[in-house]
């Protein structure tokens, strides 16, 4: 039996649905991600480079963060403003937003990040594949540009090109099971800086296939081993047996972790080869 699809929360005009489906299940990947994240961006150099141009001889957007994957904005939330992902899932399932039209929560929203917005945010640019999810996250100001695309399918427009010509990190919480070193490949080659790509993997997935693509630009993938991070419960016996045959299957151990009752994640980090050699990523801060 295959893991449980969620597709049908990803392509409704707002979060509610995604936060009554996935808060239940304890998802939190988001939550655990964003002070990884944070502790990366003074390494690649913003949020100071997120102020100037990138240096690119033709000028270019501001060094950004591009989240790919990015659903409705959600890594954009919680990487900018003084939010938790649990205060998130209580705002998209109370009562008070139940109520609202998607054009009134739409309303609630921008005003509410707006209040929260940290003095040291970055340019986060989103790429996904539902078109209402981006809309969203640029309607409420998460997301400073967003790209409804799919790069598995088709090489990246020329907008979504120019404006992650100054992308400085690459994150992904979500969705790495489904994508390839397609989706990557063209946002990293012939870039004066390649960006940094950080992304949290389901241990029931081997990531080996993309490192070993990354791998032909020059870039270097380092996976932490030194922890995990839970990402939800299983949803039945069925899938939490699914995933404890295909971590054992890749070599893991689900001991204590998916025999627990939960999908565990790992972090890999890609880099350019000399940057992954001089400063391993065992000796990288993991908070920001």
């Amino acid at each position: 039996m295959p893991m449980t699809r969620f597709d049908d929360i990803y392509d409704r005009p707002d979060p509610r649905s995604y936060f009554s489906a996935l808060g239940p299940l304890g998802y939190q990947t988001p939550h655990h991600a964003q002070s990884v994240f944070r502790g990366l961006l003074p390494l690649v150099g913003l949020p100071e480079a997120s102020a100037r141009r990138s240096d690119d001889p033709d000028g270019g957007p501001p060094a950004s963060v591009l989240d790919i994957c990015c659903s409705y904005g959600i890594n954009a939330a919680l990487l900018n403003h003084h939010v938790s992902l649990e205060e998130l899932r209580d705002r998209y399932t109370s009562p008070e937003a139940a109520a609202m039209t998607a054009a009134e929560l739409i309303a609630w929203d921008r005003a509410y990040f707006a209040a929260r917005r940290r003095p040291d945010a970055v340019p986060v640019i989103g790429l996904d594949i539902s078109a209402p999810a981006i809309a969203y996250g640029r309607a409420v100001g998460l997301l400073d540009d967003g790209f409804a695309e799919n790069l598995e399918l088709a090489p990246p427009s020329p907008d979504l090109y120019r404006a992650t010509r100054g992308t400085r990190l690459i994150t992904v919480t979500g969705g790495a099971s489904f994508l390839s070193a397609d989706t990557f490949r063209p946002l990293l080659e012939n870039r004066r800086e390649q960006p940094w790509v950080a992304v949290f993997v389901l241990r029931t997935v081997s990531y080996r296939h993309i490192a070993d693509g990354l791998a032909l630009l020059g870039m270097t993938t380092e996976k932490d081993t030194s922890r995990t991070y839970p990402q939800r419960r299983f949803t039945d016996a069925d899938e939490q047996r699914d995933a404890i045959t295909s971590v054992s299957a890749l070599g893991d151990d689900p001991r204590g972790k998916e025999s627990d009752g939960h999908f565990h994640a790992t972090l890999h980090l890609t880099r350019p080869a000399p940057q992954a050699a001089s400063r391993p990523l065992r000796t990288l801060p993991r908070d920001g």
